[in-house]
C-alpha cells in the first residue's frame, strides 16, 4: 500500500511540475492584443512569433533603423500599408500597442499574399519587400522565383529560423 501512495505522490508532483512549467512557458510566450490579432486573418501563432522576435513584447521598442513598437514597423512602412488599406495613417500612434499590432498584422497579411511562401514573406518582413523581390530574381538564391534556396543576409536567415521556432512553440503551447 505504501508503494501505491508513493506512486500517487510522485504522479501528483509531476503534474504540478508540468503545470508550473506550462505557466512559465506561457509567460515567455505571451499573447497581447488577442482580439486584434485574431481579427487580422493571419495565423495568430505566426503573428505572435513575429512580435516576440521583433520586440520581445516591448511596446516602446525602437530600433536603430527607426522601426517602432511591438511589430517594429518603420513609419514609412506603416504609412504605406495604411494607404493600401485606405485608412488614415496616425504616425503619432505607432507606439500604441493595439494600433501597432493592427498595422503590423495588415503588413504581414500583405506580405503573405505578395509572396506565396510563408518563409519568403517572413524574410520580407525583416529584410524588406524590395530586397526579397530582388533575391527571388537571382538564380543564386531562388530556383523558381517564389521560394528562397538561400537567404543572403545572416540577420534575415537567423530571424527566419527564430520566427518559425517561436511559431512552433506557440502552436504547442496554445493549440
Amino acid at each position: 500500500m505504501k508503494y501505491f501512495y508513493r506512486v500517487i505522490a510522485i504522479a501528483a508532483t509531476l503534474v504540478l511540475l508540468m503545470s508550473a512549467g506550462l505557466i512559465v512557458m506561457r509567460s515567455a510566450y505571451r499573447r497581447p492584443y488577442r482580439s486584434v490579432v485574431e481579427a487580422s486573418g493571419v495565423d495568430p501563432a505566426l503573428v505572435y512569433a513575429v512580435m516576440k522576435a521583433e520586440s520581445g513584447f516591448d511596446e516602446r521598442a525602437v530600433s536603430r533603423a527607426g522601426a517602432v513598437g511591438l511589430m517594429q514597423l518603420l513609419p514609412s512602412t506603416a504609412e504605406y500599408i495604411c494607404q493600401k488599406e485606405n485608412i488614415v495613417f496616425q504616425g503619432e500612434n505607432l507606439l500604441d500597442g493595439a494600433y501597432n499590432v493592427r498595422l503590423g498584422c495588415m503588413y504581414l497579411r500583405y506580405l503573405l499574399q505578395r509572396f506565396s511562401d510563408e518563409h519568403t514573406a517572413i524574410c520580407a518582413y525583416n529584410a524588406g519587400e524590395g530586397t526579397v523581390a530582388g533575391w527571388l530574381q537571382n538564380e543564386s538564391y531562388s530556383d523558381d522565383g517564389k521560394t528562397l534556396n538561400e537567404i543572403p543576409y545572416t540577420e534575415t536567415r537567423t530571424y527566419e529560423k527564430k520566427v518559425f521556432n517561436f511559431r512552433k512553440n506557440y502552436q504547442i503551447l496554445y493549440q
